[in-house]
């Protein structure tokens, strides 16, 4: 059964962080998409409190603005969403950020790592994305920082004191899991493989499928108590049913193995917050990605095509027949 939350959601409309303008208009396609009737129809307590610093990211999205203006929007918009995140918890909340270009992580991840530290609890962070996100200012082509925010989260040197804040060096990379990847630049394979980040690529879910691989990922999470934070990438989904993505790679999730994988991790219990990061409707066809997003937001936090048997004190519990 559905365990009822109170969800608190934000949108961050902003591209600062991204190449391809567009996914500042993303939170405006969710909502329309019946994001918050969804989850309340889930039975889910949700409170919409609009949209983070759009100011911000509006005067850094203009034409020709500098890397330098984005920068400093994309972390202007770090420090709104990190004490938003750690408000929402506080609370007893569960924090869900809409975006906007993978950089607003940096807050988002930041805050609930903050979070997590005064609750001295564990935060394992499940990356589901195309990419690794795991370049720096000296390893990327094209400095955008959407192309960064893992790895300023995970405590990498190459970042100067430009991005100094609480979002340096608060996530574990041992605690990472990068699932759906096949587009990753080769510094950044090789960082990621040394600070022991786990890459889950789409061979492996080829080769041995959804249920095996993310089934190891949440027992390891479970087994440490663990805060789980998945950060949904809309790039992590095939781009011929989710074709609103700046950055689209073939051959990614496709509709079953991305519902799938939701639906495991709401039955595990361990979500305690959430980023839907770079939904772009200006390259969607007929709102077909911001729908599916919204359909897989509902998975992750209960939807059931029919009900799941549960298990209490070793016994199994089916529906009653009728």
């Amino acid at each position: 059964m559905t365990r009822s939350r109170r969800i608190d959601l934000y949108g961050i409309p902003t591209s600062a962080g991204a190449s391809v303008r567009g996914c500042g208009m993303g939170p405006a396609a969710m909502r329309v998409a019946g994001l918050a009737d969804t989850l309340t129809a889930l039975d889910h307590a949700v409170t919409d409190y609009g949209d983070l610093g759009q100011d911000i990211g509006s005067a850094a999205e203009q034409s020709g603005a500098s890397l330098e203006a984005r920068r400093t929007a994309v972390l202007s918009m770090a420090a709104q969403s990190q004490s938003r995140a750690l408000a929402s918890l506080a609370s007893g909340a569960l924090p869900a950020f809409i975006g906007g270009d993978h950089s607003l992580s940096i807050g988002t991840l930041a805050g609930v790592a903050a979070h997590c530290r005064a609750a001295s609890r564990p935060l394992h962070v499940l990356w589901v994305d195309a990419h690794g996100d795991f370049n720096t200012p000296a390893s990327s082509e094209t400095g955008n920082i959407h192309g960064m925010p893992l790895a300023l989260l995970c405590g990498e040197p190459d970042f100067g004191a430009d991005y100094d804040g609480p979002w340096r060096n608060v996530v574990d990379p041992r605690n990472v899991t990068v699932f759906g990847a096949r587009s990753i630049d080769r510094p950044e394979r090789q960082l990621l493989e040394r600070r022991g980040v786990t890459v889950i690529d789409m061979r492996q879910i080829d080769e041995m499928g959804v249920v095996a691989l993310m089934r190891d990922v949440l027992s390891r999470v479970t087994a440490a108590g663990a805060h789980l934070h998945v950060s949904l990438d809309v790039d992590a989904v095939d781009p011929a049913i989710a074709p609103g993505a700046g950055t689209p790679v073939a051959g990614g999730l496709t509709f079953r193995e991305a519902h799938l994988a939701m639906e495991m991790i709401h039955d595990s219990g361990t979500l305690g917050s959430l980023d839907i990061v770079e939904l772009n409707p200006y390259l969607d066809h007929a709102g077909m990605s911001a729908r599916l997003l919204v359909d897989l937001t509902a998975s992750l936090f209960g939807r059931q095509i029919m009900p799941r048997q549960t298990v209490q004190d070793g016994i199994s519990e089916a529906p009653t027949a009728i």
